[in-house]
């Protein structure tokens, strides 16, 4: 038997397949993940050994930089977060929370705001530009912005991810057309798109960029398990931390409290009043979870 390294590209019904070598590998995990509870993710680097007979098998899975498990995947550099400036409508709440997710994990956020044709997303780009995010006006039927988008992908691991209909498959295609990623209509009645996507794979644009087109994060449950906790809150929101060691209580939630320094600095425009309102949102969501329910 022999042994190579690789990327896991996609799994579905048990099977891994994993690139080595310029080579796809259909792989089966050996028991003792099942055992230690760990799932092999499209985006984990691998050992996988080939045996004489060509089958093969997971052998180890290399340290992961980071995981998210909703969408499933690991080892990212970026999280583009699509948004689209009308049909359907931006939600900066969700929007926020999935930035806060991915630093919580280590995972650089990118927003990208798609049907720039429609509306420049100006308001948006206020937002986060002056949060220290990058940040991105596409638009997949002019081609405005996507030549950004591509750069910053060179190299990189990255996924998108978004409500149903904002224009992630269609982003896609506009950056890699062969990949030619089925797109769905937006239903008027639901006012939100149909999911196209399947399941989350790592599509490969040249030698070493990867992206993953994955579900739609509507439904996400991020403020539980370990993701977003009240502790670790502030810090996700980074335009808050230089803040949270000015405030007059140690304990301080940058809620409601005197002489509290994030407060302050809302109150003098260096942080922009709909972050500080989504982050006093997420963290009154967060705060009426019990323990309990995290484990």
């Amino acid at each position: 038997m022999r042994t190579e390294e690789g990327l896991l590209r996609k799994g579905i019904g048990g099977f891994y397949y994993v690139e080595a070598a310029d080579t796809i590998y259909e792989c089966k995990a050996r028991g003792i993940f099942r055992k230690t509870g760990i799932t092999p993710l499209a985006g984990d680097r691998v050992a996988i050994g080939i045996g004489p007979d060509g089958t093969c098998t997971i052998d180890e899975i290399r340290e992961r930089k980071n995981f998210l498990a909703r969408p499933p995947i690991s080892n990212l550099d970026f999280l583009f977060l699509v948004a689209s400036v009308s049909d359907p409508a931006p939600n900066t709440l969700l929007l926020d929370k999935m930035i806060a997710a991915a630093e919580e994990k280590g995972i650089e956020p990118v927003v990208v705001v798609s049907k720039t044709d429609l509306h420049d997303g100006e308001d948006l780009r206020q937002i986060y530009t002056a949060a220290g995010i990058r940040f991105f006006a596409v638009s997949s039927v002019t081609g405005e912005g996507v030549d950004g988008v591509r750069a910053l992908l060179k190299g990189k691991i990255s996924a998108f991810t978004g409500n149903s209909g904002v224009g992630k498959s269609s982003l896609l295609n506009r950056i890699c057309p062969e990949l030619k990623l089925k797109t769905g209509e937006i239903s008027r009645k639901l006012g939100r798109g149909r999911h196209t996507t399947r399941q989350v794979e790592l599509l490969k644009l040249d030698g070493d960029t990867y992206v993953a087109d994955t579900p739609g994060f509507s439904s996400i449950d991020v403020e539980r398990g370990a993701i977003l906790n009240r502790e670790n809150l502030p810090f996700d929101f980074r335009e808050f931390r230089p803040y949270l060691n000015q405030c007059r209580f140690a304990s301080c939630s940058h809620t409601c409290e005197k002489g509290c320094a994030v407060i302050q600095a809302v109150r003098d425009g260096k942080i922009h009043s709909s972050r500080y309102e989504n982050y006093a949102a997420i963290y009154e969501e967060i705060k009426k979870i019990k323990d309990w329910q995290l484990k």
